[in-house]
Parts: structure tokens; sequence; C-alpha cells
């Protein structure tokens, strides 16, 4: 980052330093929320419910429309707040911004149309801990900030741009926002990374296990600013070191969905690794014949919670095989444990973001 930006950045702080002095940052300030970004909540042949400040109504899917407290409403259903100030909730879960209702083939959807600030501050406390370092929390805010902008973009001609769950970015409505938060969001307002004039896609995962991956070691494609680069210090990381053991019969029962057809399991081995030194290829003999199938697959099939990446080494167990690895994620850009431990060793959120994300920008004006 170049002294003129930092100059600049510098001197927003200060501003913002003043305005939060003045007021806590439990009072939200009324301020533009940004681009409006579409969140779909989730999709569901069942009912919802939700509350709009006056009482609870029922939606839910019949034949071709919608149905509210039971009187078809068409295929569209937008619910008005009681009044200006009041906030909406589907199943619980309470929103800045409006709601939409749209019949689908999987039923219907419930979509958050919020601004993007509102969104970030919603997406950043249930993406890291609000009691991570401040320059983390920045970091974060900016990566959201970014991720969202990138995901607009892309998916102009789609009912929604991102998702809530890990799919996309874990989405928690107002119940996410904490004061350091709202101060995180408030200080990178409106900033974002780009490459090439435009906003990248600003991927993370929870923690590398000492080097990320390249996004052609997990997706096949290039992409110049998510290379595999070192990262120290992820030491308190709950996930730097991991071990479970699966039973060959799970294994089995796990990976048929998914085209393997060799028998009773006896043996599995990595057959390849990427260049960050993840499991690339699994080779797995049988009773019957031996495959060979992407050690993301198998990751898919047992579950991100059992297989927490693809960087580990498998060992032969009683009934079964025993997997020992490091990390948690795809392990592509940003490690946030790395960012954290780069934050309390120092380093400005800028310094952070230009780790993980080299040869990008940091702009200004996603307003």
């Amino acid at each position: 980052m170049g002294r003129r930006a930092r100059i600049r950045r510098l001197a927003r702080l200060a501003a913002a330093a003043v305005l939060v002095a003045a007021a806590p940052m439990t009072a939200r300030a009324a301020s533009s929320p940004g681009p409006i970004v579409r969140v779909l909540l989730l999709e569901t042949e069942g009912s919802v419910q939700v509350a709009n400040g006056a009482g609870v109504l029922r939606v839910e899917p019949a034949a071709a429309a919608l149905r509210v407290d039971g009187e078809n409403v068409g295929r569209i259903y937008r619910p008005r707040r009681r009044s200006g100030r009041s906030l909406l909730s589907v199943n619980g879960l309470r929103v800045r911004g409006d709601l939409e209702f749209r019949r689908s083939e999987g039923g219907l959807q419930v979509i958050n149309r919020v601004g993007l600030e509102d969104y970030v501050a919603g997406t950043l406390g249930r993406e890291v801990y609000s009691s991570w370092h401040a320059e983390m929390l920045k970091a974060q805010a900016v990566v959201t900030r970014t991720y969202g902008l990138h995901e607009m973009a892309r998916y102009a001609d789609r009912t929604f741009d991102v998702g809530s769950g890990t799919g996309s970015q874990v989405y928690g409505g107002v119940d996410a926002e904490t004061d350091s938060v709202l101060r995180a969001v408030h200080e990178t307002r409106g900033e974002y990374l780009a490459y090439d004039g435009r906003p990248i896609l600003a991927v993370f995962h929870s923690a590398s296990g000492g080097r990320t991956a390249a996004a052609e070691e997990v997706w096949g494609e290039r992409i110049p600013y998510l290379t595999s680069i070192e990262v120290p210090n992820e030491e308190d990381s709950p996930d730097t070191y991991w071990r479970t053991t699966v039973s060959s019969t799970t294994l089995g029962r796990s990976l048929a969905p998914f085209g393997l057809a060799v028998g009773s399991i006896r043996g599995m081995v990595v057959a390849r690794r990427s260049a960050s030194g993840r499991a690339a290829e699994i080779r797995i003999r049988g009773t019957q014949e031996t495959q060979t199938m992407p050690a993301r697959t198998l990751r898919t099939a047992l579950g991100a919670t059992v297989i927490r990446s693809t960087l580990f080494e498998i060992r032969d167990a009683e009934g079964g095989f025993t997997f020992v690895g490091s990390g948690h994620g795809h392990g592509v850009g940003m490690s946030q444990w790395g960012a954290q431990a780069m934050a309390e060793a120092g380093a400005d959120y800028d310094e952070i973001l230009e780790t993980f994300y080299p040869g990008t920008e940091l702009r200004e004006g996603s307003d």
C-alpha cells in the first residue's frame, strides 16, 4: 500500500474515531446501507413463519403459487413491516432490509434483500470470532464485502446473489452484530479488493495447515491472486492437528453414491499430491478392483467436519483407516487463523490482505 493511500486511510480512521466517540457502536448510524445484496436464507418444500412487528404469518407453497395464512398471494410475496423501523424475521432469524418469498421448483425461496454494509455486519460475526483482533476483523470485513460484490456481478440474472451457509458465506442477520463487528464494518466502509478493476473472488478458509493452496490445485483454474503461500503461526487453531478413524464399511457406504464400486475396501493410499502438499487423488483397493478418485470427492462424501481438509495422510487402522491431517477448509485465499496471527503480531489489515491476495488493489467506493 502506497504512502498516499495510507495517509488517506489514516484520515478516514481519525474521522471514524470521532464518530465512535460521539455515539456507541450499538446505536447504528443512520446511513446508506450500500448496494442491495440478495441473500438466499433458505429453500424449502414446507412452510415458514415470518414476523413483521405486528404478528406472525405462515407462508407456504401451494400448487403454482404461495399461500399466506391460507390465502393465495401469487408467486412472489413481500411482507410489509408494521413501521419503517421494525425488523422482519423468518423462522426466528432477524434481518435488516426486506424479505421476498418466491415460488420455486423446490417449494419456496426466502430471500433477504439487504444493503451491502448490513450484509457484511450480519456475516462477519458468523465467520470469525468477534473477540478477535480489530485488524483481523477489518481484513475479514473487506473480504466479505468483496465476495458479496463479486457474486452480485456473477449472478445478476439469478434470483439471489449469495447463500447464507458454508457454501457461500455464513449469514446471521441482526443477531450476528456486535460492537467490534460494527466498528470493523464502519472503519472499512465501501472498501473492497480489485484485480483488473473488478472485485475479486475473495475466498477464505479457517486454517491452511501451514501453506495455502493455489486455485488451480482445488478448482483446476489459475487465478493470479489466489496463489500458494506459506502461513506461519497458526498454532492457536484447533485444527492445526486433527485425526479421525473411519471404518471400511462407512467408507464404502459413503462413497458408493459417488461411483465407487470396488467391493469390500482392503486398502487406501494417497496416490497424488498437489503442489501445496494436499491429497489430490486417492487410490482405493477393494476385493473386486482398484479405483482412483479425487480427494475432494472423499471429503465431500465423508463430510467436511470429518475430513477437515485434504492436507492429510492415511494410516491403516483396525477395521478401517485413520486420517491424520492439518488445517480446515479448501485452503485457498485467506487463512483466518493465519490472519489473526498476523494481526496479533502487529500487521495492519491492508498488510494482511496484501499477503493473502497478492497483486490486488484495495479500493474504496462500493457504495
